[in-house]
């Protein structure tokens, strides 16, 4: 549906991109994360056509952006980071014009608006100038306008911007109702968003992408394991950082008078449950009373400070 090849765009001497080859299959909902100036909304301005790249490719639905420029842009809808609206129009004013712009023809603009007012919950704005509009009702009218004339794909950078938290849950349930029949993507910055919404992650540093991954992080390899121990921290620690040489035990805040907390961390060898088991026999033969032992998994914090950071030394 998406294709980058070996994708680069340079200003002068600065790289926005490094040869990014990435590709996006129907129906995807693909979140870009990176931190500011990583390349995320230059890779959606080379995908929406906005920029051609320095080098590489960008295809969309298997054509080329560069020969097919106006069959691909068809496809795609856009919501920049600022709403391209018009604030003397009305919001069903704004919508007919952009349907007039993607071609759609006229006897079918009235339903077509009708529509996606109704899906972007703008009903009650129709009437009223978008220049009147809070941020919120300006977002979902962004993103309305970027529904218009039906586009396969749905590219948004940074949705939620800017927005108080009961709009940011609003515009995040929008997206979530959007995806059921369009391949989206969107950049953002908010990890626990990206989670929550997308089926893949993929994240950016410097303008190369360091990571690509479904939104269930991938197994790495390291065991941690929470524990809750009956005893002050003076006792069981030195115990807990004596167990093995291949355990590293990190001290955690307690909740509790008389209870230590504490994350052990070490490798599996590829065998999860052989590692769990090993660490569960030796606190019981160390004499250690365990009141709580879970297994954590890794979270995607975790993940993009590692890759970034990695990026960076």
């Amino acid at each position: 549906m998406i294709e980058l090849e070996h994708a680069t765009k340079k200003y002068g001497a600065i790289y926005g991109l490094r040869d990014v080859t990435l590709h996006i299959g129907r129906g995807e909902t693909v979140g870009l994360l990176g931190r500011n100036g990583a390349g995320k909304t230059t890779a959606l301005n080379l995908i929406t056509g906005y920029f051609p790249p320095t080098e590489g490719t960008v295809r969309i639905g298997g054509m080329d952006m560069l020969e097919s420029a106006r069959a691909c842009r068809h496809m795609i809808g856009y919501l920049p980071e600022r709403p391209p609206l018009y604030d003397e129009m009305t919001t069903e004013e704004y919508l007919r014009f952009v349907c007039e712009l993607r071609e759609v023809t006229a006897k079918a603009i009235p339903a077509h608006v009708e529509e996606i007012l109704t899906l972007c919950g703008l009903q009650e704005t129709r009437g009223r100038l978008l220049g009147h509009l809070s941020k919120g009702y300006r977002q979902r009218a962004g993103i309305a306008q970027a529904l218009c004339g039906s586009p396969e794909i749905l590219i948004l950078d940074e949705p939620t911007v800017g927005l108080d938290p009961k709009q940011t849950v609003e515009i995040r349930e929008l997206i979530r109702r959007l995806k059921a029949d369009h391949t989206v993507v969107f950049s953002s910055h908010i990890l626990s968003e990206v989670q929550q919404l997308c089926s893949r992650v993929i994240i950016l540093d410097g303008g190369r992408m360091v990571r690509d991954f479904d939104r269930n992080i991938p197994e790495t390899g390291t065991l941690r394991i929470r524990l809750k121990i009956a005893g002050d921290e003076e006792t069981v620690m030195p115990r807990l950082q004596h167990l093995d040489k291949d355990i590293r035990a990190e001290r955690l805040p307690a909740e509790e008078n008389g209870v230590t907390e504490a994350r052990l961390v070490m490798e599996t060898g590829g065998n999860e449950g052989a590692a769990t088991d090993r660490v569960f026999r030796m606190l019981a033969g160390a004499g250690i009373p365990v009141r709580m032992m879970r297994a954590e998994k890794e979270t995607l914090e975790e993940v993009f400070l590692r890759e970034t950071d990695r990026n960076n030394e």
